[in-house]
C-alpha cells in the first residue's frame, strides 16, 4: 500500500495531478478541496495516498490531510459507493460539513453535490453515522462557523471559486450576519 507520496507537481488537470518522485510521475486523483490547496506546478507537494487495485487498474488517490482520506475510505466501505463518488463527495463538502450533515442527518446538503440523489444520500447518512470521527462531529457547532460556511456556500452559488471565497471570508468581522457578510465579500471581490 502507498500511504503517503512526496515530490514536485508536474501537472494539474482537475481531477488529476502528476507528481513526481525520484523521476517516475505518479498519477494522482484528488478531490477539489485538495486540489484548491496545491502550490503552482513545479513545487514540492506531499499527499496522504489511497491505493486501489482492481482487476483493470491500479489508482492512487491523494488527499491534504488525513481526516480527508479517513472520510474517503469510509465513503468507499459504503454498498454502491465507488471512488468517484466519494471523490464528488469530498470536493462537494468538506470533511467538517459532511460530519455536520451526518450528524445533522441533512441529507439535502448530500443531494446539491452532482451524481448524489435522495436514495444514495439517504444511504451515506445512514452508513456514516458511527464511522467518521466521532469526537469532531460531537462537537457542538459553532454559530460564527456557521454564518461563515453560508456566506461560502452564497459566493459559490454565485460563480465564485473556493480560493476567492475563502479569501473574502477571512476579510468579513467576526458576528457579521449572514445578508451583511455576503454584500461585504461581494463588494470585496468586486474590488480584485
Amino acid at each position: 500500500m502507498i500511504g503517503r507520496i512526496a515530490g514536485r507537481l508536474l501537472e494539474k488537470h482537475p481531477p488529476q495531478i502528476v507528481v513526481d518522485v525520484n523521476g517516475v510521475g505518479y498519477e494522482v486523483d484528488v478531490p477539489m478541496s485538495t486540489f484548491y490547496n496545491l502550490p503552482a506546478t513545479g513545487a514540492e507537494v506531499a499527499l496522504y495516498t489511497h491505493l486501489a487495485v482492481r482487476e483493470d487498474a491500479h489508482q492512487l488517490y491523494g488527499f491534504a490531510t488525513e481526516s480527508e482520506r479517513h472520510a474517503f475510505r469510509q465513503l468507499l466501505k459504503i454498498s454502491g459507493v465507488g471512488a468517484r463518488t466519494a471523490l464528488a463527495v469530498l470536493s462537494g463538502l468538506s470533511v467538517a460539513d459532511l460530519r455536520d450533515a451526518v450528524a445533522g442527518q441533512d441529507g439535502g446538503r448530500l443531494t446539491r453535490i452532482p451524481g448524489i440523489g435522495r436514495k444514495t444520500a439517504e444511504r451515506l447518512l445512514l452508513e456514516l453515522r458511527d464511522k467518521l470521527d466521532a469526537s469532531a462531529a460531537a462537537q457542538p457547532a459553532v454559530p460564527g462557523a456557521a454564518r461563515t460556511s453560508d456566506v461560502t456556500n452564497a459566493l459559490l452559488a454565485l460563480g465564485y471559486n473556493e480560493k476567492e471565497a475563502a479569501w473574502a471570508v477571512r476579510q468579513l468581522p467576526a458576528g457579521a450576519a449572514v445578508a451583511d457578510g455576503i454584500r461585504q465579500a461581494l463588494r470585496l471581490l468586486s474590488k480584485q
